[in-house]
Parts: structure tokens; sequence; C-alpha cells
């Protein structure tokens, strides 16, 4: 399926965790959302947008195992988190609760909002080999009276490890605390169901693993969490119904503050469906066990050349793995690979170096022996 993409031919790209890579068909679709926007730009905004939203926002809210008036979207799932993280009114000696594997860019959101609190963020040790049976109980004996909220992956960056939320969340609950999910990587890779799931808060990606274009993403909140949240600008939903921008009328308190922020390109929202309609057309479960196949074969090799044990079970992984390596440079093995036409990123946590392979429906056996005889010659 590599022609179905927009991918370097002369590239090995094996890493779609970072950006995702659109397929053309849904590029297109993309491309001519923009136009139609060209043709009236007040029209479209000011008064077809909300329809249009709302629409694609059903789709992706089916698709999610969601209720839509329960959604928004967002351009990025860092964005989803800082959302919730401004709107959460932690007070001095509150404390938010996270793991030691979440991604940088969230970490760096969670101390900000923290420092400036007086509250603290605490990230508790997840070690390695991963024990899935021992996670949600190791976390939820971390929380104690202060906590006010744990943040936790679905699918973690470094690690590309998949951790229990939906047992995470219910104790969670118990407890009377709230979760705010990380799912950027999550959507197209795991099948989805956002009610069973629990969480009081689930940010996700869709230019990533559901393969939209970039600029999209959501934000999936409880009801009761609604009155919560404020939008990072106030703009025309803070108005009263009926006076100022037309493009908020009729819809929820939710969907006013965090969904009109000012003027911006839709396009990538509304290529939603067409995305999601990508994958229903090409036996989704079937490419994803093709790739996880692949990857597998990847980590059992590197495994008996280097004497390393993966980090976890074949099921604590979907299409995307970490693969150790002996190696301590992260950055000169990343540009060595690089150099030999292979994009893949070279990750590190806890003193250790792993090469984070991600296997995309454009890969093939080619692609992972390619990758193989690189890790050779670095």
């Amino acid at each position: 399926m590599r022609d179905a993409f927009l991918l370097d031919p002369d590239l090995v790209f094996l890493n779609h965790g970072s950006f995702g890579a659109c397929p053309r068909d849904v590029f297109r679709v993309f491309q001519s959302w923009q136009l139609e926007l060209e043709r009236n730009p007040v029209e479209f905004l000011s008064r077809r947008s909300a329809g249009l939203l709302m629409a694609a926002r059903s789709q992706l809210a089916t698709y999610l195992g969601a209720a839509a008036e329960h959604l928004v979207f967002m351009p990025n799932a860092t964005t989803a988190v800082n959302t919730v993280a401004r709107a959460l009114d932690l007070r001095p000696g509150d404390e938010v609760l996270a793991t030691d594997h979440e991604y940088g860019a969230c970490d760096a959101a969670w101390r900000w909002v923290c420092e400036r609190a007086g509250a603290h963020y605490r990230r508790v040790e997840v070690p390695l080999p991963f024990d899935r049976a021992s996670f949600a109980e190791r976390m939820l004996a971390e929380a104690g009276p202060r906590t006010r909220l744990i943040f936790c992956s679905h699918i973690t960056s470094t690690t590309a490890l998949t951790f229990p939320v939906t047992e995470l969340c219910a104790g969670a609950r118990e407890q009377g605390v709230l979760t705010l999910i990380d799912g950027a990587h999550a959507p197209g890779q795991l099948e989805l169901d956002l009610g069973a799931l629990g969480a009081d808060f689930y940010a996700g990606n869709c230019h990533k693993w559901l393969r939209a274009p970039k600029g999209s993403a959501f934000l999936h909140a409880r009801p009761e969490h609604h009155e919560l949240l404020q939008g990072l600008v106030v703009s025309w939903g803070y108005v009263g119904e009926g006076l100022g921008h037309e493009a908020y009328a009729g819809e929820s308190l939710l969907e006013r503050r965090l969904q009109w922020q000012g003027t911006r390109d839709i396009a990538a929202a509304l290529a939603v469906p067409a995305a999601i309609d990508f994958q229903q057309q090409h036996d989704w479960p079937a490419q994803r066990a093709r790739c996880h196949a692949l990857a597998g074969a990847v980590l059992r090799e590197l495994g008996g050349r280097y004497g390393l044990p993966p980090i976890g079970r074949d099921d604590d992984w979907v299409q995307m793995v970490a693969l150790p390596v002996p190696h301590r440079d992260s950055e000169g093995l990343r540009a060595a690979l690089f150099a030999r036409g292979i994009e893949i990123p070279v990750t590190q946590h806890a003193g250790r170096c792993f090469v984070r392979l991600s296997v995309q429906v454009y890969n093939d056996g080619a692609d992972m022996d390619r990758l193989l005889a690189a890790l050779s010659a670095a």
C-alpha cells in the first residue's frame, strides 16, 4: 500500500508514531475542504462550520464509542491536555499523579501548571519489564487525600507500551480521583470504546495512527465536567447566544467554549471521516495484525542478536514497539540510521536505549530487513 501514501519513495519510513502519514485519498478530501472554504470564507466559517463540524464529530464519536456532544475537536492531543490542566483549578498542596513514561511535552505542561498553583506533579515509576497485572494497583496505591487527578498515557510515547487504563480509571473513580488519559497513539492502533473506558477526560490524536491530516485531534469529557472546561482562547463562544458570531448557534457549552476560538482552518477536522472510511475499506484488523507480526519478527531478531529481552509481552504493544539496543548515544544512532535512508526515532528511558519501531500498512518485510542491516552497520 506504499503508493496509497505521499511518502518519499526513497525513504524507509518507520516513524509513523511521531506525526503520522496521510493517505493520498484522505489528503485530497482535506484539500477539497480548504478549497471549499476559500470559495466563500464568510459563508463557510460563519454559517456552515458548526454543522460541518458536528457531522464530522458525529462520525468520529461513533468510531470512538462516544457521544458527539461529549467530544470536541482540538489541533492536537497536547492542546487537549493543556485545556484540562488549565481548568483544574489546583490549590497549594494538591497533587497530580502520573507515570514516569509520559510524553515530555505533557510533562512540561503539568509542571508549569503545578508550579504556578503551588501543587505537586509526581511521577510514579513503572519498572521494566512491564507488569500489566500490577499496574493499576501500583498507581492507585500512590494516590493520597490531596491527589486531584491521575494523568496516564494509553500507549506510551518512549516505550510504546499499552497501559490498562480501564482498570485504572475504575479504581480512581472509586477513590474520588479524576483521570485524564493521553490517547495520542491510541486511535487507529486500538479499538476504542470511550464510554466503557470511563476516563473523566480523554485526549486523542487523529493525525497519527488514524492517518487524518495534521491538526486533527479531540478531547472527550464526561458530561459532569463540561462546566469545568474553559477555552484556552476566550472568543465568541463566551458571548450569549444570538449575539456576535453565528457559527455557534445551537451548540452545547463544551462546543461553544472550545470549538470556536478565532479564525482557523477546520479542513483537517472535516477530513477525519475520510480517514475512518479509509481504515474501514482496507480490513484494518487484518492490516494491524500484519504490522504487529512484522514488528514482532524484528523484536525477536534483535533480542537474539543483542541478548536483550523485550520490555513487555507480545500483547503489551500493537504496531509500535520499543526495540532494546545496547547503544548509549541515542542521537548518534538515529543520525546513523537516517544517513542510511531510515527515518526512525531512538529513545531513552531509565538509562536504557530503544529504537522505537512503527510499522504501518505501507511497510513490508524489505523495510524490516533494511533496518536490521542498518543496525548491524551502525
